[in-house]
């Protein structure tokens, strides 16, 4: 029986709606939209996209309707998700004295929402450097996570106990999520540096197995924060040891994937963990024929951004795994 229900409901709609904030902004970065608007919170310094130019700060801009209004949509869909998010923790503490409310992480989602917002002004104002829009990417992911553990903790169906066998996966379970985690930064570097288009052909790269890379280049963090780096300043040989990288990576988390799921499968355990097991492989292969296709096919809209979906999913299943597995610990945790 729900204890909370209210809450549980406001955040059922919350995750929903940080899910599709996350597609919202992968489409904002595939647009080339993330600087449709040069200011924050605003719009050229309005709260809906201007028709035209009224103000000579922004004298040396020319708005791109199109781009300004993908990047607003963006902003009003974050700032919804901030407003639910706020509503789950007044709820969540106004119920605190019952058994099971998970007030710590109700506090961390504030905190996260707060850091979250800053990433988001200093994409803008610091031109899409790399590191920020990744940080503000995985800032949303972390924001979905935690929201993703609220209702695992809001909901009674998987407080359960575990036998010996099912807690001997636990360990395989958490270094998945790790390595999904790894690839998906990997793959918001990849976005975030223009790497995408590099390598036009699969499963080699620009006809070579190993082709000329600069690696040092490819991951040296914090660039020069002021220059515009939209459309990418790496030179072709660091774009191309990050796709590279992204690919191993891809290896790796597809190996992983199949080895854990192949563990669950061996246990013929509980209900959950079987279920689980068979949405993490049809995921993987959605996953890696997308990110095939993004190649092919040079990256169209609706394929990179179900890619980025997918890879969520495949994070919002391992997690759901490592709390049936280890719920007591994230109890005392989070």
């Amino acid at each position: 029986m729900l204890e909370n229900k209210l809450a549980f409901r406001i955040a059922c709609i919350a995750t929903l709606l940080a899910f599709i904030v996350i597609l919202l902004g992968a489409t904002t970065r595939l647009k080339d939209a993330g600087l449709g608007c040069p200011d924050w919170p605003g719009c050229y310094g309005k709260a809906i996209v201007p028709h035209q130019l009224t103000s000579t700060i922004f004298a040396n801009h020319t708005i791109n309707q199109n781009k300004a209004w993908i990047e607003m949509v963006h902003r009003y869909a974050a700032a919804t998700l901030i407003l639910l998010c706020f509503a789950t923790f007044i709820l969540i503490l106004h119920k605190r004295k019952l058994p099971h409310q998970p007030v710590k992480t109700a506090f961390l989602l504030l905190v996260l929402l707060f850091l979250q917002g800053l990433l988001g002004k200093w994409t803008v104002t610091l031109q899409l450097h790399p590191i920020i829009v990744l940080s503000h990417l995985l800032g949303g992911i972390s924001l979905l996570s935690l929201l993703w553990i609220l209702l695992l903790r809001l909901s009674p169906f998987l407080r359960t106990s575990h036998d010996c066998k099912e807690k001997k996966t636990r360990y395989w379970a958490i270094i998945s999520l790790i390595i999904v985690l790894i690839q998906i930064m990997l793959g918001g570097w990849t976005s975030s540096n223009y790497a995408a288009f590099i390598c036009p052909d699969f499963p080699r790269c620009q006809g070579q197995w190993w082709p000329t890379m600069n690696f040092s280049e490819a991951f040296h963090l914090w660039l020069n924060a002021n220059k515009n780096f939209e459309g990418g300043l790496l030179s072709s040989n660091a774009r191309t040891a990050i796709q590279i990288v992204h690919r191993i990576g891809a290896i790796i988390t597809t190996a992983s994937i199949i080895f854990l799921s192949y563990k669950l499968k061996k246990l013929n355990a509980h209900k959950t963990l079987q279920i689980i097991s068979n949405l993490l492989i049809i995921c993987l292969a959605l996953q890696i024929t997308f990110g095939i296709l993004n190649v092919i096919w040079l990256l169209p809209l609706p394929v990179a951004i179900a890619h980025n979906g997918v890879a969520v999913c495949l994070l919002l299943l391992l997690i759901t795994l490592n709390y049936f597995l280890n719920s007591e610990y994230f109890i005392k945790i989070i």
